[in-house]
């Protein structure tokens, strides 16, 4: 495997403290977050903290990333969880600019039963951070 690029490190740090205010750092202000469960990419630094900050908070209790791939201005970093006994298995695609900005972010989820409970939560995670 290749070194780890910095962005990659850096979005291990920010998933692994959980602190969704390292993410304006990490992220590029046009960034484009696209979701699995959502039709129209998420434009914009706000939309894609309020999305990461969502499933930080709906996953991170038991993610766990198992592999990644890098290519010189991108990754994909495959991971599992568990949402109260419903596996959920993805990949997180990542890309960024020359200076290791975020600039998008896709999430693909499997399987179906997975990404169903991860909607659900993701819905109400959502609604509770956007009451805040």
């Amino acid at each position: 495997m290749t070194d780890q690029p910095e962005p990659v490190a850096a979005w291990h740090r920010v998933a692994g403290s959980k602190d969704p205010a390292q993410l304006r750092e990490l992220l590029a202000d046009g960034v484009v977050f696209r979701s699995p469960a959502v039709f129209s990419p998420q434009e914009g630094r706000a939309a894609t903290t309020l999305y990461l900050t969502a499933a930080m908070n709906v996953l991170g209790p038991t993610l766990r990333y198992l592999d990644e791939w890098y290519g010189p201005t991108s990754a994909v970093l495959e991971f599992e969880a568990d949402l109260d006994g419903v596996a959920v298995h993805g990949v997180d695609m990542l890309r960024w600019n020359k200076s290791g900005s975020l600039t998008g972010f896709t999430v693909m989820v499997r399987p179906v039963k997975g990404l169903q409970e991860l909607m659900m939560r993701m819905g109400g995670e959502l609604a509770r951070l956007t009451r805040q």
